[in-house]
């Protein structure tokens, strides 16, 4: 009988993750593409004058095209020859780009490990590894065991960690959703109240905290 109960209590927290991530999920995964443009933007223009020297900003620019046209699979598979040849920064580009491409494929299994290459990927700069930490994070919420989703986390959600903050509200609904509500509400309380959280970060987990009856 108490198995159960623990299913049904299972079944009824994960109705409730599913309604708030529902709730908040879009303005999440906004918050993080922002983050995306103005991180990439900060290292692809110099990355790309080097790929055009070195005769491999065609090969970028046809994926891109290939992408933008709806043709997922072929791009991916452009975007991931030309990351095993580059390298460096044009790489790690590449590689931002074929996860997405796999993404939007329907593939999200791969797109995480395209992530993940990324994020090993020692010749990479730090903040686009870091992305890729968090982006794999973000694509594997709904699947990965809460284990795995902090250790995905845990380096970035770091005091000297750029990505710190989304980072931790990603962290509080992987509490929320293995059950630790007294969790959640402390993560999110903590980035509410933090002055140097960005505003509409500290304005959701405000509106979060309330969703999930706290005070």
């Amino acid at each position: 009988m108490s198995d159960i109960f623990r299913e049904v209590d299972e079944d009824v927290r994960k109705e409730r993750y599913g309604k708030l991530w529902k709730a908040y999920g879009r303005y999440i995964i906004a918050a993080v593409t922002l983050i995306i443009l103005g991180t990439v933007a900060g290292v692809s223009w110099t990355s790309y004058q080097k790929s055009v020297k070195e005769g491999r900003g065609d090969r970028f620019a046809a994926a891109l095209v290939l992408a933008r046209d709806g043709s997922s699979e072929q791009a991916a598979d452009a975007f991931a020859a030309l990351a095993d040849d580059a390298g460096g920064g044009v790489g790690a580009l590449a590689r931002l780009q074929q996860a997405a491409a796999l993404i939007e494929a329907g593939d999200s299994n791969a797109a995480i490990d395209a992530y993940d290459m990324l994020a090993e990927d020692g010749s990479a700069d730090r903040l686009l590894r870091d992305l890729a930490r968090l982006l794999a994070a973000m694509n594997s919420l709904d699947n990965a065991s809460t284990g795995e989703l902090t250790d995905r986390l845990a380096p970035l959600i770091r005091d000297d960690n750029a990505f710190r903050y989304s980072a931790r509200e990603l962290q509080a609904l992987v509490s929320y959703r293995a059950g630790d509500v007294a969790g959640a509400l402390s993560q999110l309380r903590a980035l509410s109240d933090d002055p140097e959280a960005p505003p509409g970060l500290r304005q959701r987990a405000a509106e979060m905290i309330i969703a999930l009856g706290g005070v």
